[in-house]
């Protein structure tokens, strides 16, 4: 008996129309809001049959990762124009943030990570990315970005955003501002992270959305504006918090 033709789950999403094209499905794969069953499907290269009953739960994002709603309900939330301006994004990973930057005009970004060939292709070879692979955002300097930063977007893991993010406000101009995703599981003790290093207690969120919050209005010439809890959880369903903060004043 001849076995049933299988094919990469982002064609399938093509073939019964769902997607447009292939990076469309591969974004709406990334949302996590394809599902076979009871069953959500992650991983476009993975192959099914070609008859195989998809659905669609929950709104897709088209964003090259779940990064990128974060960062756009931040920008929709905090009423921030992104057009035209000099960019810079630590922690660009995959490039959802960059992806978000660009698609709202931005006129450079900087993507700014310690790993090195992880930012996705379309972003790798756009001609408004400079891409800054195998970098450490602890040491930045104008070496790496002389030019004046308008807007600076984070989301870094396995370290307290303190101990990044002075590098990069020191290359900020005067009017700039920063959005910066705070994970609780990286701002406290081990013995604060419960089991699958998920941080569930409300008061250590509200504890660690303080400090941070406080420590960048300590900065000379930075104000905290705000922070709101993301629209989405991290992977592991750790709550993470969006900060917004404004550079005022002269040089």
């Amino acid at each position: 008996m001849k076995k049933p033709q299988k094919m990469r789950l982002d064609k399938i999403l093509v073939l019964q129309g769902f997607a447009k094209n292939r990076s469309q499905a591969e974004a709406m794969v990334m949302s996590g809001c394809i599902f076979s069953g009871d069953n959500c499907l992650n991983k476009s290269g993975h192959h099914f049959s070609k008859s195989i009953e998809l659905e669609i739960r929950g709104k897709p994002h088209f964003w090259v990762s779940r990064g990128g709603v974060k960062l756009n309900h931040a920008i929709d939330t905090f009423n921030i124009n992104p057009e035209g301006r000099i960019c810079a994004d630590l922690g660009a990973s995959t490039g959802g943030f960059t992806d978000v930057l660009l698609y709202y005009g931005a006129a450079t970004v900087y993507a700014v990570d310690v790993g090195y060939g992880q930012l996705a292709w379309k972003l790798r070879t756009n001609k408004r990315v400079i891409v800054l692979d195998r970098t450490n955002a602890r040491n930045l300097s104008e070496v790496q970005i002389a030019e004046k930063l308008d807007f600076l977007v984070v989301d870094v893991s396995f370290i307290s955003l303190e101990k990044v993010l002075m590098p990069a406000l020191n290359l900020m101009g005067t009017k700039a501002e920063l959005v910066a995703l705070i994970k609780p599981q990286f701002e406290v003790t081990k013995a604060q992270v419960g089991k699958g290093g998920v941080v569930r207690s409300a008061e250590i969120h509200k504890i660690v959305c303080d400090k941070v919050s406080n420590w960048i209005s300590n900065i000379p010439k930075w104000k905290t504006i705000n922070v709101i809890k993301s629209p989405i959880s991290g992977p592991a369903g750790n709550i993470e918090f969006l900060l917004y903060a404004k550079r005022h004043g002269g040089i």
